[in-house]
């Protein structure tokens, strides 16, 4: 019973002086329209995700805009935090966003 407790994180063997994480924010606050897009990156446990626009459009359930696809500036711009903007989807998932416009692909890292 004892190796089973230990194995399986009971209460009695965990460090109670450590501070708990800060919960993160909810998805959906996150990244308004392309919270899907945050979930998936959030739950990647690769430090490197590259994703087509067509798999980033599979995930999100529509077209990205025209301006997806021409200016690498709507992939690579600081989020304004005062309202829910695509580019929170990677931000707030602790990533950078690197777009190849003329492959068409994003490479999405885990920023350090």
């Amino acid at each position: 019973m004892l190796d089973w407790l230990k194995r399986y994180g009971s209460i009695a063997h965990r460090d109670v002086t450590a501070e708990p994480a800060a919960p993160k924010p909810d998805g959906a606050r996150m990244a308004g329209q392309y919270r899907l897009l945050y979930t998936f990156l959030e739950h990647r446990y690769s430090n490197t995700v590259a994703l087509t626009f067509g798999q980033i459009e599979d995930l999100i359930g529509f077209p990205l805009p025209d301006v997806a696809r021409t200016d690498r500036e709507w992939w690579t711009a600081t989020p304004d935090t005062s309202e829910p903007r695509h580019s929170q989807a990677w931000t707030q998932a602790s990533m950078t966003a690197t777009p190849n416009l003329l492959a068409q692909n994003v490479i999405f890292e885990r920023a350090p």
